[in-house]
């Protein structure tokens, strides 16, 4: 509270309202149901969607954090904010499988800038301390607007006659974002006018990974959001394999996700600002551990939702914890560590492929729960070997 005082929630909201936006790309999940039926596709093929949207954090990432540090932060942000709204327009004007690619690649081109850029401009007003709560606050927003995904979906098909009424009102609220930002004076951060995107300064940026500690936390992003995606997409599968819902009432299901991956984010950020990081890190795992082995064997509706919900609990605030963690190993490159970390993004495009695949594989759901419990169990590694990622 007292940051907000101190450099006035004027300041603060417009960039937290960043993180809705954000949360955009959380509607691959549901709309990989839909685009799936309305086109007929595999399992394997399906898991491609994701891919779309999460493949350019690995390509991306590192040089927008270059770029960054010329153009800085705030216009970094705007620069994704200008993408995000041309990729949310092309499936309402033109829907087939191509212009779905097409648009879904251009809504991870412009997450990919906002996630490297966003992180970093929160800390233009938030020091020291407060951080790692502050960039839970944000998460909190990124699992609101996760959360409203489907339902949203859900209201255009019921009143527009199309769920894919959505993305227009993505739009909007992507220009609003974009409008209040562009109002509101942040302090500026020191730029590097000389630096450019150079193959010299690329290799520059991952040669961090050298340091033991920065490696570990890296991979740990790839397997949280590789399990945070992988959740997402196979909560409608699971409850339309099980249960014989339909896709439409099968969507609450990464709507109880998300709900609950906010309510974990918003106790996160309180908590964390009183209880050790390490300390909620290997509780909060240990619960996703036990959560996703309970998946294997139940197929009542009701618990599954409650085990969809626990599973969204348990990781919401592991981002944030291994962001603020490799962040605070060396703040003088803010950037580059952002830049990247946010490559470990790439994991929403390497898992949903793995699940599809596996999917097929064993003919049933159980294949995508394999791969998720697999990177769940890297990060509980992660949280009980937390010698390894202590600053050195």
């Amino acid at each position: 509270m007292s940051e907000f005082k101190k450099n006035g929630i004027g300041k603060i909201l417009p960039v937290l309202f960043g993180f809705f936006v954000m949360g955009f790309c959380d509607v691959v999940g549901i709309s990989t149901s839909y685009i799936k039926i309305d086109f007929n596709l595999s399992e394997t093929m399906a898991g491609f969607i994701p891919t779309m949207v999460f493949f350019w954090f690995l390509l991306l990432s590192v040089p927008t954090a270059i770029l960054m540090n010329r153009i800085g932060r705030k216009r970094s942000v705007q620069l994704s904010n200008v993408v995000t709204i041309i990729g949310m327009m092309i499936p309402f004007f033109s829907y087939n499988i191509v212009t779905c690619m097409i648009a879904f690649a251009l809504l991870g081109i412009g997450n990919t800038i906002l996630q490297v850029s966003l992180n970093p401009l929160l800390t233009n007003v938030v020091k020291g301390e407060r951080l790692t709560s502050s960039l839970t606050a944000g998460q909190v927003v990124k699992a609101v607007s996760s959360f409203c995904g489907p339902f949203i979906a859900a209201f255009a098909a019921y009143y527009f006659g199309t769920w894919k009424a959505l993305f227009p009102i993505f739009a909007g609220i992507t220009i609003i974002s974009s409008l209040w930002l562009a109002f509101t004076h942040l302090p500026e951060e020191k730029r590097d006018i000389t630096v450019s995107g150079s193959a010299a300064n690329i290799k520059n940026t991952f040669s961090l990974l050298k340091d033991p500690a920065l490696l570990l936390l890296f991979l740990g992003i790839v397997a949280v959001v590789g399990v945070d995606v992988g959740t997402n997409t196979l909560a409608p599968k699971l409850l339309m394999e099980r249960c014989s819902m339909d896709v439409e009432t099968a969507g609450y299901g990464s709507s109880v996700y998300f709900l609950c991956r906010t309510i974990g984010a918003f106790i996160g950020a309180v908590l964390l600002m009183k209880m050790s990081e390490k300390r909620y890190f290997k509780i909060h795992i240990s619960l996703a551990v036990i959560t996703a082995l309970v998946l294997f064997f139940v197929s009542s509706k009701p618990v599954i939702l409650i085990l969809l919900g626990l599973l969204g609990y348990s990781i919401s605030t592991v981002f944030p914890i291994i962001y603020s963690m490799a962040l605070r190993r060396s703040p003088d490159k803010a950037n580059e560590i952002s830049g990247l970390l946010i490559t470990g993004v790439v994991g929403g495009a390497i898992v949903p492929p793995m699940m599809g695949f596996f999917a097929d594989l064993t003919g049933s759901q159980v294949g995508s729960l394999i791969v998720i419990s697999f990177f769940i169990l890297y990060l509980a590694s992660l949280a009980f070997w937390n010698k390894k990622v202590k600053r050195t």
